[in-house]
C-alpha cells in the first residue's frame, strides 16, 4: 500500500470522526437546551422509547439533509474536476462515477452520524423529570 494512500485514509478517517464528534456536540447541545420540554413530556407521560425517537428523528433530518446536499455537492465537484482527476483515475483504478465512492462514503458517513446522534438522544431518555422541572 503506498504511503500517499495510507495518509490520504488517515485525514479521511480524521474527517470522518471530526463530523461525528460535531454532530454529537450539535445534538447534545440541543439536548441542553430543551431539557425541561424533555422533562415536561416525561411528566405528562411520554415514554423513554418516545423521547429517544424524538431526539433521533431530529438528528435523522439533520443527517438527511447533510447526505442529499453533500451528494449534490459531490457530483458537482466531480464534474468540475474530472478534468484534473486523470492521474488519480490511473493510479487508484476507480472513476469518478464509481458507485462504491458514490453510495459508500454517504451511507457510511450516515451510519456513523446516527451513532453520534443515538449517544445524547439515550441521554436524554434518561433525564429525571423532577430534576429538570426544578432548574432554571
Amino acid at each position: 500500500m503506498p504511503a500517499a494512500s495510507v495518509k490520504d485514509g488517515g485525514i479521511g478517517v480524521f474527517g470522518l470522526v471530526l463530523a461525528a464528534i460535531g454532530l454529537a456536540g450539535v445534538t447534545a447541545y440541543a439536548v441542553a437546551r430543551r431539557r425541561k420540554e424533555i422533562g415536561i413530556r416525561m411528566t405528562l407521560g411520554a415514554r423513554r422509547s418516545q423521547v429517544l425517537r424524538l431526539v433521533l428523528r431530529e438528528g435523522a433530518s439533520l443527517v438527511a439533509v447533510g447526505t442529499v446536499l453533500g451528494f449534490l455537492g459531490a457530483l458537482a465537484a466531480v464534474k468540475m474536476l474530472s478534468a484534473l482527476t486523470s492521474f488519480f483515475v490511473d493510479s487508484y483504478n476507480i472513476t469518478t462515477n464509481d458507485p462504491r465512492l458514490l453510495v459508500g462514503a454517504p451511507v457510511l458517513l450516515a451510519g456513523l452520524a446516527m451513532l453520534a446522534c443515538y449517544l445524547p438522544a439515550r441521554r436524554s431518555a434518561k433525564i429525571d423529570p423532577l430534576t429538570a422541572l426544578r432548574e432554571e
